[in-house]
């Protein structure tokens, strides 16, 4: 069972709407989100870019600026290789199997002009390979509409207080917390702290394990309180959410998450 804490307020289900896939890497947000959106930070891109590709459509002046030290040339090499081989072993003509032979050339493409991917890692202290979110922000213009999602593999508790520095200038946090049943007080306090951001949204990663009911994963959506003011909360909403919520892993059941209400 989770921390009341980790239960949306001040939101309901017509305010919501899914970007992204149907699966991982697609995420709850406000359906709001794509108003006059200047910039998106991505923390952690892997090889899934298609939450930004369909926010780049609605919002056309967006800029995005992707953090990733894994996303390497010997990382695409690789990634090609093992698809190609995969294919041709198994020679199962899918337009999915097709699309992660030649993804390199769409993140090629993706990745130009105001799209940008730095091959650096997230962290606490800038060096030669790493950055901070504090360094980051620092080179954005003020007063601009700015998303900030970060999956970076359990190092987000690294960068709390980068977030909590720069919460004034966020328009939507979107976090996934990794070993969360050994870090559910970190989290309450990062949430206590980051009293200009609502948490809008939550969903449990069924990639992995249950420890005590609480999901060793969970993704939530924080969404500035200043720019979204009229919300009201959907009192019989559950997670789950019907429509908008979906499997991480698909031949998996969804998580039913549970809240402590006392």
């Amino acid at each position: 069972m989770l921390p009341y804490i980790f239960f949306p307020k001040n939101i309901s289900k017509k305010n919501l709407i899914r970007i992204g896939p149907n699966r991982d890497g697609g995420y709850v947000v406000h359906k709001d989100i794509s108003k006059n959106l200047d910039y998106i930070i991505t923390c952690g891109l892997n090889d899934d870019w298609e939450f930004e590709k369909q926010l780049v459509q609605c919002s056309k002046n967006c800029k995005i600026f992707a953090y990733d030290h894994t996303v390497t040339n010997f990382f695409w090499i690789k990634y090609t290789y093992i698809n190609l081989l995969n294919f041709l072993l198994f020679k199962k003509l899918t337009i999915k199997k097709i699309i992660k032979i030649f993804l390199y050339i769409e993140y090629k493409f993706f990745f130009k002009s105001n799209n940008k991917h730095f091959i650096k890692k997230i962290g606490n202290k800038n060096s030669k390979n790493q950055i901070t979110i504090n360094s980051i922000f620092d080179t954005l213009p003020i007063k601009k509409k700015i998303i900030l999602k970060i999956d970076i593999e359990g190092d987000e508790y690294k960068v709390f207080s980068d977030i909590i520095n720069n919460q004034k200038k966020i328009d939507h946090l979107i976090i996934e917390f990794h070993s969360v049943y050994n870090n559910l007080k970190k989290i309450e306090n990062f949430i206590k702290k980051i009293k200009l951001l609502k948490l809008i949204h939550i969903h449990g990663n069924n990639f992995n394990k249950i420890i005590n009911g609480v999901p060793n994963v969970l993704e939530m959506t924080f969404a500035n309180k200043l720019n979204y003011k009229k919300d009201k909360l959907e009192k019989n909403l559950t997670y789950p959410i019907r429509d908008l919520d979906f499997p991480n892993h698909k031949s998996k059941k969804d998580i039913n998450l549970y809240f402590n209400h006392e």
